[in-house]
């Protein structure tokens, strides 16, 4: 039993080595002011990728401190978007403020959790969110691959609804930023992205 809880030690010990090798540290301060911008695209615009039709509902723009990021490998849309990035802005970009939320993903939810709350909680949940990625190309595949939590990003495309070939399966966007729960994530249709941390 005492080399099993020594062994779990040292496994814990280096997972939060490991963690904090692969996070952006940058100290307080807000580092992304402004909300995300859309613009509604009337009419839409749809096009065929692989097996889906994607619709695009509305341009997205977006500068955001990266609070967390899950890549998928195995679920229903991981083909389709294999990584998700919790992002935050305004106040939920100032990591003398996130110091006191601990954020995580799984399950492509987003979650946080507060002992006492630094914002008031509808700031929290209307200046964050999860957003599921479908990279448009490969110089969004390979910026996808090296963001680090804690990053500062700058990611440009379009809010999509998906439908699988068949019309079986179908995966929506959220299209605005002070909802929650199921259904509250962005799907983006992501054709520009660039790490801009300082």
């Amino acid at each position: 039993m005492t080399r099993i809880i020594f062994w779990l030690l040292i496994a814990a010990a280096c997972w939060s080595l490991y963690n904090r090798v692969g996070q952006i540290e940058l100290g307080p301060g807000v580092m992304a002011p402004a909300a995300p911008q859309q613009e509604k695209l009337d009419p839409p615009l749809r096009h065929r990728m692989d097996q889906y039709e994607i619709t695009q509902l509305a341009t997205f723009a977006i500068r955001a401190k990266v609070l967390a990021k899950e890549n998928y490998r195995f679920d229903r849309g991981a083909d389709l978007a294999p990584t998700d990035l919790a992002l935050g802005w305004g106040k939920m970009s100032d990591e003398g403020i996130l110091a006191e939320i601990k954020i995580s993903q799984s399950n492509r939810f987003y979650y946080w959790r507060v002992e006492s709350f630094p914002l008031p909680r509808q700031e929290i949940e209307t200046q964050s969110a999860n957003m599921h990625l479908i990279p448009a190309n490969d110089s969004v595949k390979r910026a996808l691959a090296q963001i680090r939590r804690g990053d500062i990003i700058e990611m440009s495309g379009s809010l999509v609804n998906v439908v699988s070939a068949d019309g079986g399966w179908r995966w929506n966007t959220s299209l605005t930023r002070d909802d929650t729960g199921r259904g509250a994530c962005e799907l983006i249709w992501v054709e520009n992205l660039q790490i801009v941390t300082p």
